[in-house]
């Protein structure tokens, strides 16, 4: 059975294919959307959050708050898995995060009920084949 990081990493082809992947690595490291959210939130950064969840436009997150939140240690490892900078990859998670998030709450909330992983990897795809 594939992982959430080998079936995201393998939709799209190019640079898009490696964020899909890192974006996937965060949801399974973070155990889920709700896990990857509340990290988010415990940071200081719930207003960006809320957005991205809700049904109005999403705010923009910088890189280097990513970098903040997730440290050195977490985006060096990601960013080797995907042999990307570091930086590049920051900048790719603050550029994607709004609007994955924001596609994998169609409903300004987050799924209820059933795996969060799996819910957030249908809605995924279903936003990478649309693209």
């Amino acid at each position: 059975m594939m992982s959430l990081f080998d079936q995201l990493g393998g939709l799209l082809g190019g640079q898009s294919n490696d964020m899909a992947g890192a974006v996937a690595g965060l949801l399974e490291q973070h155990g889920g959307l709700s896990g990857l959210l509340e990290k988010f939130n415990s940071g200081g950064m719930g207003e960006l959050v809320s957005s991205w969840v809700g049904s109005g436009s999403n705010l923009p997150v910088s890189a280097e708050q990513i970098q903040q939140l997730l440290g050195n240690e977490q985006l060096g490892a990601l960013a080797q898995k995907f042999g990307l900078d570091p930086q590049q990859l920051s900048q790719g998670l603050a550029d994607y995060l709004p609007q994955a998030v924001d596609k994998l709450t169609p409903d300004g909330q987050l799924p209820q009920g059933g795996d969060l992983l799996s819910q957030g990897l249908g809605m995924v795809q279903g936003f990478f084949n649309k693209s």
